[in-house]
């Protein structure tokens, strides 16, 4: 053998040791999607559907963690994705709150927006509605109402994005609410017991008595089927065109190929039938925006939610 050749040979074993181990392809070991809500609602019912379809197609378990922290923050679950190793294995399903505000309330690791979208999935079906004998059947008539008499609304918190739209509706069209409460729950008897007059909650809630109720104003991107009727409340005032969603988000340093593995079972999964059948039932629009779209999507919403702050006085 020449000595060319052993020195070649030499070299190629020398880069092949500083290289290190071959990288092994994703995934290749246990992943959680993290979410930060207990279970039962939308998020965690579908995001177990992408677990589930994520396990069978690559053959690694793959869990939903349940880590409640309230709307407001301080999102343990989010925290978690943050800290993680940015390589897939710790994925969030997150409401808009934790990309487009999570940065700005003072928790350290969030503080540099290290978030990326996989992609948006799901718009959870949040509607203002009132009693059916009510002397009001749009939010126009219920702003002419609401200048005369007292109205008392409920909302599930100040902090989510669908009660500060309600209220902001309120400045705009030139009224003040009655009274207002955060509820536990929102539901058919909330209005026939007249703890509140009117309630901002999501449809579902409602489906049982939807024949006895007005929905005034879907809180949506576009309409929803179950009440085709109904605006939506862009349709109403384009500045307060926002609606309260979910998607899956990865660390920003997050690999390329790491992130389309994701996307790919993802989008399948919230497009099969069985998730479809969730939209069907529940008025929830259930879909898949890819991850630019959905980076600009939380774009426009800081600027909509800067908006209503304005409005807010926030």
């Amino acid at each position: 053998m020449t000595k060319t050749k052993l020195l070649g040979g030499a070299m190629a074993l020398t880069m092949a040791a500083l290289a290190g181990p071959a990288a092994a392809d994703y995934p290749e070991k246990p992943v959680s999607f993290i979410v930060p809500w207990p279970p039962g609602d939308l998020e965690d019912v579908l995001t177990r559907m992408i677990a589930e379809d994520f396990q069978t197609e690559y053959g690694v378990s793959a869990a939903v963690v349940n880590k409640p922290g309230g709307g407001g923050g301080p999102f343990p679950g989010a925290i978690d994705v943050a800290t993680a190793p940015a390589d897939g294995y710790t994925i969030g399903s997150f409401v808009p709150a934790v990309p487009v505000i999570g940065h700005e309330i003072g928790i350290d690791e969030l503080a540099d927006e290290v978030f990326e979208p996989i992609g948006i999935f799901l718009t959870y079906p949040f509607v203002i509605a009132t009693s059916g004998d009510a002397p009001y059947s749009t939010m126009e008539e219920l702003a002419a109402h609401a200048k005369d008499n007292d109205v008392a609304l409920g909302h599930f918190g100040d902090v989510l994005t669908p009660t500060q739209v309600t209220k902001a509706y309120a400045v705009n069209a030139g009224f003040e609410w009655g009274s207002d409460a955060a509820f536990d729950a929102l539901d058919c008897n909330t209005l026939a017991s007249g703890d509140a007059d009117v309630i901002n909650t999501t449809l579902q809630l409602i489906l049982p008595c939807l024949d006895s109720v007005k929905v005034l104003t879907a809180i949506t991107d576009t309409r929803i089927s179950l009440v085709p009727d109904t605006p939506t409340i862009g349709e109403l005032d384009e500045s307060l065109d926002i609606a309260l969603w979910n998607g899956l988000f990865v660390h920003k340093d997050t690999p390329q190929d790491v992130r389309d593995k994701i996307a790919a079972v993802a989008e399948k999964t919230v497009m099969s039938d069985r998730a479809q059948a969730v939209a069907t039932e529940t008025g929830a629009l259930v879909y898949w925006m890819d991850a630019e779209a959905s980076a600009a999507r939380i774009e426009g919403d800081k600027a909509t939610g800067a908006v209503i702050g304005g409005i807010l006085g926030n």
